[in-house]
């Protein structure tokens, strides 16, 4: 004798109001409609070269840091963001630097620099000098600076997103109209915290774009092995976070993502998720060969994509010459330099410094 299938009642969803089920109108994709129509930042000539000055000042600063750790002058991990520059310098350069907050991850190098940190108190800080940012006890992994409202590097993957998601209430809850950008890599996203923190986020429509960088390698695996969904944009729909899928080796197109999701957030409507799409040249961190993928690829990328190259050529197509661009490098690594020198010429912390900032002594 055949069941007689039993109807499902489906309970009545929540008649409260105010919460995020009350938009009907939801779509994923309603940001990247937005984001598609105006894809390229219509620059100035005079942020153009500014965005290029500091993009090579992060390029030439991690490879003279990839110099300083081969000659043990930097002890512990170092991870570069040769490659990926773009992304910082695209987004940041939107910031109200007055008010919104950072976080991120231990690839930090790059963050601090697109934040205009002295590039002297970053390389005292690798190099663990009482000079340094974060007075030569948290190294390349863990920088800090309450001043700029940058709050880190952090060691642990993931756990900035959370952390991002308290700077991001503390925002709403001051009122003071800032938002938290919060970074973090195609590995880390696939961490329980990360969604817990976009649930809350989203719940209470808190002022935070979380930014992940997808390098397509995470620590050393490739995305389409470790992930199911490999649309990261997309990690955020059931949440109702709207995500945008972006270019993240082509500043303009970074830029121009970065205004469309502030608004949005601005306005008060809660996070927004962009997964840009990077590479990094270099290891997972100084001390990882990177034989998961191919030179080949490597150089291919270098060739045909490279933030910085491709930032070039659109200035020499806009009339700028060869000797303008070769001065501008030629500034930057005299900066860098100086970096060098005044953190190899730094004196190391007290032993009484192994006391300092431990814990909150006052509440």
């Amino acid at each position: 004798m055949a069941r007689t299938a039993k109807t499902r009642k489906t309970p009545a969803k929540s008649q409260q109001q105010g919460g995020p089920s009350d938009d009907s109108d939801f779509a994923l994709h309603s940001l990247q409609e937005a984001f598609e129509k105006a894809k390229v930042y219509d620059a100035s000539e005079d942020e153009m070269m500014e965005f290029y000055r500091q993009m090579l000042l992060i390029r030439r600063f991690e490879e003279r840091a990839g110099q300083l750790y081969g000659l043990g002058l930097i002890g512990g991990f170092c991870h570069l963001y040769i490659g990926q520059e773009a992304v910082a310098i695209g987004l940041q350069s939107a910031l109200d630097n007055d008010k919104d907050s950072v976080i991120t991850g231990y690839r930090d190098h790059g963050h601090m620099l697109a934040y205009g940190i002295d590039p002297k108190v970053i390389m005292a800080e690798l190099t663990g000098r009482q000079a340094g940012i974060s007075k030569g006890k948290g190294g390349s992994m863990h920088m800090f600076s309450t001043e700029h409202k940058f709050y880190g590097g952090h060691g642990i993957v993931g756990a900035q997103v959370a952390l991002g998601g308290g700077l991001a209430l503390a925002h709403k809850y001051n009122e003071d109209g800032g938002l938290c950008l919060a970074y973090f890599g195609d590995g880390a996203a696939n961490q329980g915290q990360v969604y817990e923190t976009f649930n809350m986020a989203s719940l209470w429509k808190l002022p935070i774009v979380f930014v992940i960088e997808n390098n397509q390698y995470a620590m050393g695996t490739s995305t389409a092995r470790s992930s199911a969904e490999t649309e990261f944009y997309r990690r955020g729909t059931a949440f109702r976070i709207p995500g945008m899928d972006v270019n993240g080796m082509d500043v303009l197109e970074v830029r121009a993502a970065a205004e469309v999701a502030f608004k949005h957030v601005r306005e008060g409507n809660g996070p927004v998720l962009m997964e840009l799409n990077t590479y990094r040249y270099r290891g997972h961190s100084m001390s990882d060969p990177a034989k998961y993928r191919t030179r080949e690829e490597v150089q291919d990328v270098r060739e045909h994509k490279d933030p910085i190259e491709g930032l070039k050529k659109v200035l020499v197509d806009k009339g700028k010459s060869e000797d303008d661009l070769k001065a501008i490098d030629k500034e930057i690594r005299k900066i860098v330099s100086e970096a060098a020198d005044f953190s190899e010429n730094s004196p190391e912390p007290e032993a009484s410094e192994l006391y300092t900032d431990v814990l909150v002594e006052e509440y």
